[in-house]
């Protein structure tokens, strides 16, 4: 660990250097450990220790951007001299206003000493009682189990100064046999917040439920996401319009739509940097301190995200959502929450006379931004619902959909919730989700 005032110490020798008229300078510095297995064996155990200073300069409406992972003062001096060049030879931007000003940063705790001292022992222990399960269902495990710690720390010639420690534990594991396949994930800043025999469990039985699926006609049809699907609607939702400089370019879909409804009354979507239950830190890349933002409320398109450059071209201020880098891809909500109902996913499969239950989507891509339209496949566990019972496993399926519109017919929501890498999501149930073709396992 490098610590607080090394860190800070490090970041201002870089402000001090610089002939610019502002000047920014962020660190990263930390650790991350991984062990992946397949076939029921470790395969891969590696770990990595790496750092990078950026500097953002800017001469009047000139702004120039470098990057380096040497630490050492001479480095650090020719990093902060490169921005300084860049920015002398840009293009001006009109736009830009200002870095961002000094506001008071909340402290929060995000650092666990156990989680950054997860050994390779520790993991390759927990990864054998996963595979010990797997086998126990006559599966096969595969996945990966990492952990490690990260500094962040920002100083801008304008006052602002900010640190932060943060530790994070994630598991994913698929169980396969005899064509059945199983998925589960976690993810935590607390290794000890989940238990990877648990994780196992819920991914071998499903596993064994969905061996030797069948082919269903493609169509429309009811189903129930489970939440690893539904983080996947709200993750595209956040990275296609829930940022301004989306709604500053005109693509998207909030745009012309702030005070109307843009879906279902039961949705309610919102972002909260310090909130727990998600993956919390108290800042941004820009030393701006997290705030709330409520998006979409009650189904009605209520706001979005700002970083400092989209704000001031509003002449707001910034919520804290830069997502660091040269800003060229605008602020975004990544600790999102959708707000939970009062069924289970029990109840919702019992109130489905025929439908599809999804597990989770696989290599989803973006087919029209503005109509949030979303094509991807469904993986590790789908099953077909009659008369309130999952009667049998199906074959994956395509699809193609607007999550807008799958937002706008839904019926149910999950009283429990998951927490993800995005965000903290419950199951749903939604009417006439459109499946364009059927594979072949």
């Amino acid at each position: 660990m490098l610590g607080r005032n090394r860190a800070l110490a490090m970041l201002h020798r870089a402000i001090e250097c610089s002939a610019a008229d502002m000047t920014q300078a962020t660190l990263d510095i930390g650790e991350s450990n991984l062990t992946r297995f397949a076939n029921s064996m470790i395969h891969q155990n590696v770990s990595e220790r790496n750092a990078q200073i950026a500097v953002k300069a800017a001469i009047g409406k000139r702004i120039g951007y470098a990057t380096t992972n040497r630490l050492d003062d001479q480095s650090v001096e020719a990093v902060v001299s490169k921005a300084v060049e860049f920015a002398r030879h840009s293009q001006e931007n009109p736009d830009f206003v200002s870095l961002p000003a000094p506001k008071p940063v909340p402290t929060i705790d995000t650092y666990d000493e156990r989680t950054a001292a997860y050994s390779p022992e520790d993991r390759a222990g927990a990864v054998a009682g996963m595979i010990a399960e797997a086998r126990r269902v006559g599966a096969s495990a595969a996945g990966s189990l990492s952990n490690g710690y990260q500094e962040s720390a920002v100083v801008n010639s304008l006052g602002v100064e900010a640190y932060n420690a943060l530790t994070m534990a994630d598991l994913t594991t698929v169980m396969s046999g005899d064509g059945g396949h199983g998925y589960a994930d976690r993810i935590s800043q607390r290794i000890g917040d989940f238990d990877p025999i648990e994780a196992a469990v819920e991914a071998a039985t499903r596993s064994v439920r969905s061996r030797s699926p069948e082919p269903i006609e493609p169509g429309e049809y009811d189903v129930v996401l489970l939440p690893y699907a539904v983080v996947e609607l709200v993750e595209f939702l956040a990275y296609l319009g829930l940022g301004a400089l989306a709604v500053q370019e005109g693509r998207s879909f909030m745009c012309g739509k702030f005070g109307q409804r843009i879906t279902g009354e039961k949705i309610t979507i919102w972002d909260d940097g310090l909130d727990p239950r998600g993956l919390p830190r108290p800042s941004d890349p820009e030393g701006v301190p997290k705030q709330r933002v409520d998006l979409i409320v009650n189904g009605v398109a209520n706001a979005v995200v700002y970083d400092s450059y989209t704000a001031y071209k509003e002449g707001k201020e910034s919520t804290g959502h830069a997502i660091g880098g040269a800003g060229a891809y605008g602020p975004m909500p990544v600790n999102v929450f959708m707000r939970p109902g009062g069924s289970s996913v029990e109840e919702m499969i019992a109130s489905t006379k025929k439908g599809i239950l999804v597990t989770r989507f696989h290599y989803t891509n973006v087919i029209h931004p503005v109509l949030t339209v979303i094509t991807g496949m469904t993986r590790d566990g789908t099953f077909l619902i009659e008369n309130g019972k999952i009667t049998k496993p199906l074959r994956n399926l395509r699809f193609t959909d607007s999550i807008l519109e799958r937002l706008s017919n839904v019926e149910l929501i999950s009283r429990e919730t998951k927490r993800q890498a995005w965000a903290v999501v419950p199951a749903i149930k939604a009417r006439a989700f459109r499946f364009t073709g059927v594979t072949e396992f």
